[in-house]
């Protein structure tokens, strides 16, 4: 059976797939496109319309259209359409549902099982909703890839040329990353990535539409357009275009009307850059932390610098990093590299599984399950077996620690977050065990809260940590304050974190793995269904 590669992405998605040929080809929706906007309209109580025609029904419905879920995943955020509730996972799950049914007519065979790509900073939160988002849409989710080392896989494809330093500057809809990429032998390491979930190329379309707004309401003094929702998402849907056409032209013009007064307002590339500037420059201070994480683990070159996502053909990025790093960048396959990368990895994660107790193993498989396999999948036996060889290893997100008290002052408690399993620290990773201690005297249960790096840097101020799980110890006998428990972290190449605390008087333990404070495996199954009965068209 075929596997795929889905590039779930903020603004538009797009599904690839392996051919007889050994070639990475993206599926085409059911309207001839290649990539699908990751909108969804709640037409009626049981069919919903995704992409495009979704995206065009903003303007009439707004109520009942939603874009940009993906920067709500591994929230706790609830939406109600025609008397049902929906979470980020449903929501995702229902473009996941219309991609593998437009993929299934264009393929003309069952979309089953997927790999699906998250943003290099996504941390666990974010990953297990994408993961349940998966489940929820009837797919098998054989593991999930962070974009950049999908992009980096699709390239090492494309090139002859042997081992590679790479850098990923991968500016998305709705997320931004950086990541630093070493392939060797065909394997590919990441070294170390940064970014910012929260910043991509809607962010731009915001800027554009708000100077539009601000145009037709200086010409038009007292106008009520800016309360006017369907206004707004006029606008909204201009600015993209007007994005879009600023990339190869110099300026564009964008007619508006409302409530009988009309306005003309011109876009230049070069104001248009002076609004985003500040924009481009948070992307630039994230991939210079990158060049320095990348520094600090002996990486001080890079042989080939690659754009990725649909918002780097806009002109001012490339100049950029010319004009600040040095670099000359290449325009990678923007749109679809993502989307061709994983279906490479889905691929590799296929043959993986059909030669049981090979990964991670120390013996090579048998000519016969080479053989097996090949036949089965409809390949040569020698590529199967590079395939099955090949390495894709990723690193920790974000740096993940436990909640320690710092003193008391004045009887107030000052607590702060101890950072044990750091940023950027290879997949899977398992480091020594940190010792802490109990905080109060006559202690007869010791709480151990998990939390994740929120901010842009590691930080012991709650304020920029997120809690992400929890445990108790229990039935202890009274402790004295000081007594030496032991917290060990784990992380797998999955990206499922465990940990494992024990106090060292008692060798009472506990082992807590995240899978997060989302949805339970009842829910996952009870949204499945709920899903299952909605008619999706594109």
């Amino acid at each position: 059976m075929t596997t795929f590669g889905i590039d779930l992405g903020t603004t538009y998605s797009c599904i690839a797939y392996i051919d007889e040929t050994g070639r990475p080809v993206v599926a085409k929706n059911m309207v001839g496109q290649d990539t699908t906007p990751s909108v969804v309209y709640f037409e009626t109580p049981d069919n919903v319309v995704v992409g495009q025609d979704a995206k065009a029904s903003a303007k009439l419905f707004p109520d009942q259209v939603v874009s940009l879920i993906k920067r709500q995943m591994g929230k706790q955020f609830e939406m109600d359409f025609h008397g049902v509730k929906h979470t980020p996972e449903t929501i995702s799950a229902l473009i996941l549902k219309e991609l593998a049914r437009a993929a299934s007519e264009y393929v003309h065979q069952e979309v089953r099982d997927v790999v699906i790509t998250v943003p290099a900073y996504f941390g666990v939160a974010e990953r297990e909703a994408t993961r349940n988002a998966g489940k929820i849409a009837g797919l098998n989710v054989l593991n999930l890839i962070p974009e950049p080392v999908a992009a980096a896989l699709h390239y090492g494809t494309l090139t002859a040329e042997g081992d590679a330093t790479i850098l990923v500057y991968d500016l998305g809809g709705g997320t931004f990353d950086t990541t630093v990429v070493r392939m060797q032998g065909g394997d590919v390491q990441v070294v170390c990535t940064d970014g910012d979930h929260r910043l991509g190329g809607a962010d731009w379309d915001e800027r554009i539409a708000d100077y539009l707004l601000q145009g037709f309401l200086d010409a038009n003094l007292g106008s009520e357009a800016a309360d006017n929702e369907d206004f707004l998402q006029e606008l909204a849907l201009a600015a993209e275009d007007m994005k879009k056409a600023l990339s190869t032209t110099r300026s564009r013009r964008h007619n508006m009307r409302f409530g009988g007064a009309t306005a003309q307002v011109e876009l230049t590339r070069e104001k248009f850059e002076e609004l985003t500037e500040d924009l481009l420059t948070r992307t630039f201070d994230i991939t210079e932390r990158t060049i320095e994480q990348a520094g600090a683990q002996g990486v001080t070159s890079f042989d080939e610098v690659l754009l990725v996502g649909g918002s780097t053909r806009m002109p001012a990025v490339a100049e950029g990093l010319r004009k600040r790093f040095g670099f000359e960048p290449k325009l990678h396959d923007p749109d679809l590299a993502v989307a061709k990368g994983a279906a490479q990895f889905a691929l590799i994660e296929s043959i993986k599984i059909r030669l049981p107790g090979e990964e991670g193993g120390t013996a090579a498989p048998s000519e016969e399950a080479v053989a097996q396999v090949a036949e089965r999948i409809g390949m040569e036996p020698e590529k199967v077996r590079r395939l099955v060889g090949r390495r894709v290893a990723a690193v920790v997100p974000r740096a993940f620690g436990v909640k320690v008290l710092d003193d008391v002052a004045g009887g107030e408690e000052r607590f702060s977050i101890s950072h044990v399993l750091k940023a950027n620290t290879p997949l899977p990773a398992r480091p020594d065990p940190q010792r802490f201690c109990t905080a109060y005297p006559n202690q007869v249960a010791i709480e151990v809260e998990i939390w994740e790096q929120a901010g842009a840097v590691e930080s012991p101020n709650l304020a920029d940590n997120v809690k992400i799980g929890e445990g108790t110890i229990t039935d202890l006998p009274p402790l004295p304050q000081g007594s030496p428990v032991d917290i060990t972290f784990a992380m797998d190449e999955l990206g499922t974190l465990s940990v494992h605390a024990v106090e060292l008087q008692t060798k009472k333990d506990l082992t807590i793995e995240i899978r997060i404070e989302g949805l339970s495996e009842a829910q996952v199954n009870e949204a499945k269904a709920a899903i299952a009965r909605y008619s999706t068209s594109g």
